[in-house]
């Protein structure tokens, strides 16, 4: 590793993430691999690789983990919590580093639209007249946005 790649490296990120809830079984992680062997997504994309986010962030490549769309492919199932002789919940590692990377400004483009969908509609999309000309037909009331409710839930 070039001098430069040392100089990015945040030897504090360690800490940060085991400083967060769910984030303190990093450290006792030995990368026996079981929760890569476990995983569903490994097998279909290979950037995901759970021992390999671990070490990533024991070495201090913040930026690296932080800024890789790669942390939000975790299917949280819980299956490496399952395996790990070292009781490390994998699952709540990630969401820890998810906190952190959301705190940093690294959110992923369709999770930014996915909340201004929230605060502008309290749901994933908008309802529109001709969704509620259909509640209509069925019975059901209309549904009636409140936008400033939303945007103070958020």
């Amino acid at each position: 590793m070039n001098r430069k790649k040392l100089n990015e490296l945040d030897p504090s990120f360690k800490e940060q993430v085991a400083r967060q809830p769910g984030g303190e079984g990093l450290r006792v992680c030995f990368g026996c691999k079981a929760c890569t062997a476990v995983c569903p997504i490994e097998p279909v994309d290979k950037r995901y690789d759970p021992r390999k986010i671990i070490r990533m962030a024991l070495l201090g490549m913040k930026r690296e983990v932080l800024e890789a769309d790669f942390i939000w492919l975790c299917s949280s199932c819980y299956g490496c919590q399952e395996v790990c002789p070292q009781n490390v919940c994998f699952t709540e590692v990630m969401f820890a580093i998810k906190n952190l990377a959301v705190a940093e400004g690294c959110v992923p483009p369709g999770l930014a639209a996915q909340k201004t969908l929230l605060k502008q509609h309290g749901r994933l999309y908008e309802v529109t007249d001709f969704e509620n000309e259909k509640r209509e037909k069925l019975g059901l009331p209309k549904i009636v946005e409140h936008p400033e409710d939303y945007d103070a839930l958020l």
